[in-house]
C-alpha cells in the first residue's frame, strides 16, 4: 500500500460554524467518495483556512464525520492581496493502492477555479 496525497478546497458563502460544518464536511464526503476511500485509509489531513474565517477550525467537520482517530491539523493560509476569500483547503494523506496519476483532487463550487488544470 502506498502513501498518497490528496487536495482539496471549497470556498464558502459566510464565515458561520454551521455553514462551515456543511461545506467542509461535503468536501470531505466527496474527496472520500471520489477516491473509494473510508475513513480507515486517512492517514493524516492538514487543513488551511484564509485569514477571513474565524467561526471554527474546519477540523471540526471532520470530527463530526466521526474521522476521530486520524490525526488532524489547521493552519491559516497566506494572506495574499486577490487571492479568492473564504476558502478551507485540504492536504489529505492516504494509504491506497492507486497510483498518483488516478488520486481525484476535489475543488468543490467556486473553488474549482483554483485549479483549473484539474479536471473536476
Amino acid at each position: 500500500m502506498a502513501v498518497r496525497a490528496v487536495r482539496g478546497a471549497v470556498q464558502l458563502e459566510r464565515d458561520d460554524a454551521g455553514h462551515m460544518d456543511e461545506q467542509v464536511g461535503a468536501l470531505l464526503t466527496a474527496v472520500l467518495e471520489r477516491n473509494d476511500l473510508t475513513a480507515d485509509d486517512l492517514i493524516s489531513i492538514w487543513f488551511t483556512a484564509t485569514p477571513d474565517l474565524h467561526s471554527d477550525f474546519p477540523a471540526a467537520a471532520a470530527r463530526k464525520l466521526g474521522i476521530v482517530d486520524v490525526p488532524l491539523i489547521c493552519a491559516q493560509e497566506l494572506d495574499i492581496a486577490g487571492a479568492m476569500p473564504r476558502v478551507v483547503r485540504i492536504l489529505a494523506h492516504i494509504e491506497s493502492d492507486r497510483p498518483r496519476a488516478e488520486i481525484t483532487h476535489v475543488y468543490l463550487g467556486a473553488a474549482a477555479a483554483l485549479r483549473k488544470d484539474i479536471a473536476q
